[in-house]
């Protein structure tokens, strides 16, 4: 079943329509849907369908490029020639599409230029003497980002300027992955969405059908299922040193966030490190972040960005023996459930942040920007940290927020803290005082809302109204 991605498709489609040549870029981390975005795209279409082979030699790839021109020319055929050459294959591509509208899909498009590097220009050369007055729709997709926006789209590359439209597949938002299990409730389709942070792949494999634990049991917290092994085995199809990198990550999951902590941990030294941290940045695993209104410094950090790594290192490493010997299920409730609410506290903040964007025409005033803060109170020399701080396009107006996934109610000492934390944060006049909360409220808060002092939202809010 297809979910989501209905603003991609109709921005592809009309292009189609439009019967011109099309140079589109589409590329994202692995899993996020990318191919099968391409695949309904496809449906109903002449296309030639060509996936890049991880490990292929530029024969390898020829033979595969051959085979996917001939299933096209033939559909019936069960053998198919080999093309002498990529330009004589790329050759019988320009013949072909002086007959028909045809889409040509290049899949993980990296991989063929690791094994032929010189793909890039032969393609300039077609698109510059051949493809430009075709009605050829050439579709260019990569799991690589670094490689994609440097190598395809960045100024050094042939291919510079030649793209007719990029799409930067993202994972799905919180309200888009709940469309997978409409039939569960807002608290687990939250907890769906910070195991597998909107990767479709994922929460097709984690298959919640009723019951959250067992389903994380089953497909997660087993040594033979498929989401066990998956950090290992995409450290090691995308990494040359995947322990060494595994060694990064776990640093930063057992609370390492600046490099030298995280150097130390990891046993790294500081120039290897910081190139290791740059490649999983990169590649959508980890991210680095500063608090909101200042520039990197000192008091920059890193963190996982990837909920699924985030959750895998959290509760899999510390449960490996039960996990193997089959006794997860024994444990659950002490080991994880104990710690789930903990857990998406980072998660709920994000899918806070994402709802405030979705109504940043609605708020009453321009969001321009929305992160973290945190810096140091001086009066009581200790740190402070607001979970959510949106600039606007007014200096003096800022959003201040509080995102509490706890079972309890908030109440209002929570709205006289983010007050106090405002006046830490020392810039601008005008504050917008938000607080989000999965237990929901209680009578002083919701009656300083009725005040108009604070704005506040449900867990179920934030599905409902979206």
């Amino acid at each position: 079943m297809f979910y989501c991605r209905t603003e991609e498709l109709r921005k592809l489609n009309k292009r189609y329509d439009d019967g011109n040549f099309e140079c589109i870029v589409i590329y994202g981390r692995r899993r996020v849907g990318k191919t099968a975005i391409i695949n309904e795209f496809c449906k109903g279409k002449p296309v030639i369908f060509f996936s890049a082979l991880l490990e292929g030699t530029a024969k390898d790839n020829l033979k595969t490029l051959s085979r996917a021109i001939y299933a096209y020319k033939e559909p019936d055929a069960t053998d198919a020639p080999e093309y002498s050459s990529f330009d004589s294959a790329l050759d019988e591509i320009t013949r072909l599409v002086r007959k028909e509208r045809m889409v040509f899909v290049i899949d993980e498009y990296p991989y063929l230029a690791k094994s032929y590097p010189s793909i890039s220009s032969r393609l300039q050369h077609l698109i510059d003497h051949m493809w430009t007055d075709s009605k050829l729709y050439l579709i260019l997709c990569g799991s690589s980002m670094s490689f994609m926006e440097n190598q395809v789209l960045g100024y050094q590359s042939p291919l510079y300027g030649r793209r007719t439209g990029q799409f930067k597949i993202e994972p799905l938002t919180y309200k888009d992955t709940a469309v997978f299990n409409s039939n569960l409730n807002n608290v687990t389709n939250a907890f769906i969405y910070g195991v597998t942070g909107g990767i479709p792949h994922y929460i097709n494999k984690l298959n919640v059908r009723e019951d959250f634990k067992n389903a994380l049991i089953e497909n997660l917290f087993d040594s033979s299922a498929y989401l066990f092994e998956e950090p290992s085995n995409l450290l090691k199809q995308e990494l040359r040193e995947p322990a060494v990198y595994n060694s990064v990550i776990t640093a930063i999951a057992e609370g390492a966030s600046h490099m030298n902590e995280i150097c130390t941990k990891s046993g790294i030294e500081s120039g290897p490190c910081s190139k290791y941290l740059s490649v999983l940045i990169n590649l959508g695993i980890l991210k680095k972040e500063t608090p909101m209104t200042e520039k990197p410094g000192k008091k920059t950090i890193y963190s996982i960005a990837d909920p699924f790594f985030r959750f895998w290192y959290r509760f899999v490493p510390n449960n490996m023996t039960p996990i193997v010997s089959g006794r997860m299920e024994k444990i659950y409730d002490k080991a994880v459930l104990a710690n789930l609410n903990d857990y998406m506290g980072l998660i709920f903040e994000k899918m806070c942040r994402d709802f405030l964007l979705y109504y940043a025409d609605e708020l009453g005033f321009q969001l321009v920007d929305i992160g973290q803060w945190w810096g140091t109170d001086s009066i009581e020399k200790k740190q402070v940290q607001i979970d959510l701080v949106g600039s606007t396009d007014n200096r003096n107006e800022y959003l201040i927020g509080s995102c509490k996934f706890r079972n309890e109610a908030i109440g209002i000492d929570e709205l006289e803290l983010l007050k106090k934390y405002a006046a830490v944060f020392g810039k601008g006049k005008i504050y917008h005082y938000y607080i989000f909360s999965k237990g929901g409220f209680t009578e002083g808060l919701k009656a300083a809302a009725d005040r108009g002092e604070v704005k506040l939202i449900t867990l179920d809010d934030m599905y409902e109204l979206v």
